[in-house]
């Protein structure tokens, strides 16, 4: 069993680690987004093409996935979650101002790439912490929270971008300098106020190994992997965004659009999914991603794409941390770190071909292939996803 003091200390209603690891994750997400939000024009801007674009994405964000199941296999080895959180949120604090001094796309790689590790060591054991602190009758709800935090600092991040240009046009690298504080703020938050859900000797797994988990996790894998391969990097959404004439400057409030629906949603999403099954929420959000992506292939209006948007986050609020949850569901607890690691890693992993797929169709057919391709990908995930929940019901409920 996990042995929390902590536990029964609510902060706001949710339960005092939850809280504290979406503050921390809020802080740090403003980071990260403050970056992302502008990284597409700012890569264009020292000459690379959208395919490099796209394979930056997709290298930085699969080769360090590997290391999700990695840390979360070690994390239920040890019994412990919060110092591979500490790592992990401790290379995204320092690492991301040295943006500001790159040249060339090749050194944004390398500073992505390695900055991109931090995520995935701390991805897992932060998700088990998460799984571990919360009732089971509340995972969805906490999830939730935590992905609604996650995207308020992906609303607050574009908007200080946003700010900065406006003080100082056309100066990405100000953005990437100002980037640390939130950062440090998050790091200090993980250290200071973020306790151990620790477990009992007794439920240390002695061995891990593949055949521990069901068939119905590996079949809820495949779909995910099916789905994520149309489910290429946000930023060619932002360079569509910018290619049907929505100026650079107001890019970030675009994306900041998107988050702040998310943000909004992702609880309520969170707490229907514990009512009515997760899969139900997976299957519309697939189904939701597949009409937005047909969207953003057919149309150049920018109203109609910055309606899109809001889709969007629609489709990310009933999705991204309701995958997890469904996860958590069917695994052992004494191996969720290992588990939502391995899950972790596929997307990741995954993302490397998707990002390709779409930066290749984007330069060498046109700008609405890559999203066609995603509507369809999207599309047949959404039919299998409805298989799954026809075989095995309510899984989340049980």
């Amino acid at each position: 069993m996990y042995i929390n003091d902590e536990k029964e200390k609510k902060v706001l209603g949710i339960e005092r680690n939850i809280f504290f690891t979406g503050i921390t994750s809020l802080l740090t997400d403003t980071t990260t987004k403050m970056i992302y939000a502008i990284m597409p024009l700012f890569l264009m801007s020292i000459g690379a093409s959208k395919t490099e674009v796209s394979l930056i994405e997709g290298i930085a964000e699969s080769t360090a996935s590997v290391l999700k199941a990695l840390s979360g296999w070690w994390s239920d080895k040890i019994g412990k979650n919060k110092p591979f959180m500490v790592i992990g949120y401790g290379f995204t604090a320092i690492l991301s101002p040295l943006f500001s001094m790159v040249t060339s796309p090749l050194q944004v790689l390398v500073i992505r790439f390695s900055e991109r590790i931090g995520k995935g060591i701390r991805t897992a054991p932060r998700d088990s912490l998460v799984a571990g602190s919360s009732s089971d009758s509340e995972k969805g709800k906490s999830f939730g929270f935590h992905k609604a935090m996650d995207n308020s600092g992906a609303v607050l991040g574009p908007l200080l971008a946003f700010t900065i240009l406006s003080v100082f046009p056309g100066d990405y690298r100000k953005v990437f300098m100002f980037s640390i504080l939130p950062g440090l703020l998050g790091l200090l938050t993980i250290i200071f106020f973020v306790k151990e859900a620790k477990k009992s000797k007794a439920a240390i797994p002695k061995t891990i190994a593949f055949k521990d988990f069901s068939t119905k996790y590996y079949i809820f894998l495949w779909i995910a992997f099916i789905f994520t391969l149309g489910n290429s990097t946000d930023a060619l959404l932002l360079i569509k965004a910018n290619d049907i004439g929505i100026k650079s400057l107001f890019i970030p409030l675009v994306y900041l659009i998107f988050n702040s629906v998310s943000v909004v949603f992702a609880v309520p999403m969170g707490v229907l999914s514990d009512k009515f099954g997760r899969e139900r929420l997976i299957i519309f959000g697939y189904m939701l991603y597949s009409i937005i992506y047909l969207g953003f292939g057919r149309t150049n209006n920018k109203i109609l794409v910055i309606l899109l948007f809001v889709l969007y986050g629609l489709y990310s609020a009933a999705t991204d941390g309701i995958q997890k949850a469904l996860v958590s569901d069917l695994i052992d607890k004494n191996k969720r770190g290992t588990g939502l690691g391995i899950y972790n890693s596929l997307i990741g992993i995954t993302l490397l071909p998707a990002s390709l797929i779409a930066g290749i169709l984007y330069d060498k057919v046109n700008n609405s292939a890559p999203f066609y391709f995603g509507s369809v990908m999207a599309l047949i995930a959404a039919i299998l996803m409805c298989v799954f929940y026809k075989k095995w019901g309510k899984m989340s409920e049980i």
